[in-house]
């Protein structure tokens, strides 16, 4: 069983970045593939970004370029990197796990229990 703890979240402004990490335990962390989904109120849970067992990085298209996931694989932890954060990212960042290479919420059986992040315009 994957325990995985976000951290990170908080207020910021339009413009300006955060970095959430998400501490995995209770597996072979480098087996899995890690990423980040959000949702915002009345929205779908949707994807964010991913990155597989071999280092390889997926996102969503309203984040590419602005966002960057990474991991370390010595911590068991993966971080998301958010720039030039906009209002429209207000939304609860979940972390996830999975042994997959699905970009859907059905492909994860682990997450994690959700960090606030609120851009103020």
């Amino acid at each position: 069983q994957v325990q995985l703890v976000e951290s990170g979240g908080g207020l910021v402004q339009a413009g300006g970045s955060l970095r959430l990490s998400c501490a995995a335990s209770g597996g072979t962390f480098r087996w899995y593939t890690m990423g980040w989904f959000r949702q915002a109120p009345g929205k779908e849970r949707e994807f964010v970004a991913a990155i597989y067992w071999t280092g390889t990085t997926g996102y969503a298209d309203s984040v590419k370029g602005r966002f960057t996931i990474s991991r370390d694989n010595a911590k068991n932890t993966v971080y998301l990197q958010m720039n030039t954060l906009k209002p429209e990212d207000t939304a609860v960042y979940y972390c996830v796990a999975g042994r997959t290479t699905g970009q859907t919420r059905y492909d994860y059986d682990y997450w994690g229990q959700g960090t606030q992040v609120t851009v103020s315009s």
